[in-house]
């Protein structure tokens, strides 16, 4: 399976913030107990059953405190866990690994949590033309990681911040006049190479943004009735994005009404992290 790949650049900028933020002045438990020098392994194991992500992530803040720990891997991202798994193990000072373990499992245990949803839900859809995307709905700090996270568990990423991807709201429609005026005054500004997405809450704003040249539309809270009907009336114009309130009772009727995008914001905001532990 294919998904993004982890830039180190941005990894390493977010990882220096969160050591600083568990850190501060350092650790004065692992340090009044563990003198330097000790040398120990440790092992990753699952508790529970699911899709690992964040491997190398978890390996990046170890490196970080400690860039002579060493370490063997066991599985690669995106691949699934049983619980009892070892998922991976270090070796090193054993000052420097109880200092990087919590930092290192917060983002493991989240992503892969987050992987795991995604799959189940993308696996429910497999057979429609449907594609499973996230949302801007991330804890701040954790967007890159979140986004990546999803990749792995097989969904795709919908734009990353808002300067990379022009998505009307309901809010801005009603800030300048409605669609018309939204769409007219986007098209007549941006740049060639930017898709304009709006959002719609009935079918008759889905027929104004079809008019008006949306290249996106974002179907809110539509009924199944209505995925259906905005499906056959655009017939290939545009883009069509379901979104709200799709759970996964309801995500494989959605799909079958032959939307080419699903958004669900709770595969960020409300995921169950992945049960990862770090023993000696």
């Amino acid at each position: 399976m294919k998904f993004i790949l982890i830039d180190r650049l941005i990894a390493q900028r977010l990882i220096d913030s969160y050591l600083l933020e568990d850190l501060a002045w350092g650790d004065i438990t692992t340090d009044m107990l563990v003198p330097k020098g000790t040398k120990s392994k440790g092992y990753v194991y699952a508790k529970d059953d699911g899709i690992i992500a964040g491997i190398d992530v978890f390996l990046m803040v170890f490196n970080t405190i400690d860039s002579y720990i060493e370490y063997k891997k066991y599985f690669t991202d995106g691949e699934a866990v049983k619980k009892g798994d070892l998922i991976l193990e270090t070796y090193g000072d054993l000052n420097s690994c109880l200092k990087a373990e919590r930092v290192a499992l917060n983002l493991i245990q989240r992503m892969s949590g987050i992987a795991t949803y995604v799959r189940k839900l993308s696996d429910m859809i497999k057979g429609t033309n449907a594609r499973l995307t996230d949302t801007r709905k991330t804890m701040p700090g954790l967007r890159y990681f979140d986004k990546y996270a999803v990749s792995v568990g097989g969904g795709v990423n919908h734009r990353y911040n808002l300067s990379d991807g022009i998505l009307i709201k309901d809010n801005h429609i009603k800030a300048v006049g409605g669609i018309k005026n939204a769409l007219t005054k986007i098209k007549g500004e941006v740049s060639h190479t930017k898709k304009v997405e709006i959002e719609v809450e009935t079918i008759h704003e889905l027929k104004e943004a079809l008019k008006y040249g949306a290249d996106i539309i974002m179907l809110d809270n539509m009924t199944i009735d209505m995925m259906k009907e905005a499906v056959e009336i655009t017939n290939g114009r545009a883009i069509l994005e379901a979104s709200g309130n799709i759970t996964e009772k309801n995500i494989l009727d959605v799909a079958k009404t032959g939307v080419d995008i699903i958004s669900i914001g709770a595969i960020t905001h409300s995921v169950k992290a992945l049960d990862i532990s770090y023993n000696l």
